[in-house]
């Protein structure tokens, strides 16, 4: 198994948020993805260090990425950007700024007839408040890693929600 190394969320934690990066030249980078209609996923976390690993690691998976830093916490504006990304899965951190903007968005997305049924992964340190709504998840069918992560429990949760989810609503992978 390979774990994202805890220094790389002690740099995270130390370096602040940046502004948000959309990446819409992912096609020009790498023009064999659309051709092969590669899965899009979409990250959204407010830590850009994390957004880059992520965005490597389901690159290296021969994931499609758009990543977003959510560093204005407008949740209309991230909606519309979901919109019109149309991704086929987001991987979704809980907290962002120190508030659940992340759950925020989440209850929007299922909210909406036309976004309802995008799969979602919860990517995200807040173990306490992953307990306090975990029946809520169940019901959404959202899947939830728990950082620090290990690479394969996240790659398996993204396939897992890419093909209906897991089989008993909520699925929690701990840290190692």
């Amino acid at each position: 198994m390979q774990m994202v190394p805890a220094t790389v969320f002690a740099n995270i934690a130390a370096n602040g948020s940046g502004s948000p990066v959309f990446d819409h030249a992912y096609e020009l980078r790498n023009p064999m993805a659309k051709a092969e209609k590669a899965n899009h996923i979409m990250v959204i976390n407010d830590v850009p260090e994390l957004v880059d690993v992520l965005r490597q690691v389901l690159e290296d998976a021969n994931y499609r990425v758009t990543v977003d830093t959510f560093s204005d916490f407008d949740l209309e504006v991230m909606f519309a950007n979901i919109v019109k990304v149309k991704p086929d899965a987001l991987v979704l951190d809980l907290i962002m700024g120190g508030e659940m903007i992340g759950w925020q968005l989440l209850q929007r997305i299922k909210l909406d007839r036309t976004q309802s049924k995008l799969p979602i992964v919860l990517c995200t340190a807040a173990a306490r408040q992953i307990g306090e709504i975990g029946a809520h998840l169940r019901t959404m069918n959202v899947a939830v890693i728990l950082k620090p992560f290990d690479i394969d429990a996240l790659l398996d949760a993204v396939a897992q929600s890419l093909v209906g989810g897991p089989k008993m609503g909520l699925s929690i992978a701990e840290p190692s």
